[in-house]
């Protein structure tokens, strides 16, 4: 008998899903954490633009460990958790997670913590609507 809570998974929602490719390796053959950094970003803007309902903009990002490396070719999936509603800002978990290339079982490459910022159309800080 399995017990259901053994099995890895993310915490929050798909926000994006892209294929680590060759021209994103560093020196030794892994995927540049660079790259890894942006495709975060990018997911938790999808999710920032979507509560903020418009534009938005990164201001913060905290906490990021690199837990395993990321091989070419892996399905690369941005997960994001919405933890914090404030006024103008809101705080999103990221974790990314690929499948082993071992035995594709599920692997926590990385989280992070980002704060973004709802701006209007000159760049200033707006109100989150409710």
């Amino acid at each position: 008998m399995s017990d259901i809570d053994d099995v890895p998974t993310p915490n929050g929602v798909l926000a994006l899903q892209t294929m680590a490719m060759p021209k994103d390796t560093n020196a030794t053959g892994d995927i540049f954490g660079g790259w890894l950094l942006s495709q975060m970003d990018i997911a938790c803007l999808i999710t920032a633009s979507d509560v903020a309902k418009g534009r938005t903009a990164t201001v913060a990002i905290d906490g990021m460990a690199f837990l395993t490396p990321v091989h070419v070719g892996a399905v690369v999936s941005c997960y994001c958790d919405v933890l914090e509603i404030g006024r103008s800002s809101i705080r999103i978990l990221c974790e990314v997670w690929i499948d082993s290339p071992v035995n594709g079982e599920p692997l926590k490459v990385t989280e992070g913590e980002f704060v973004f910022v709802a701006i209007d159309a000159n760049g200033r800080t707006r109100t989150i609507p409710r």
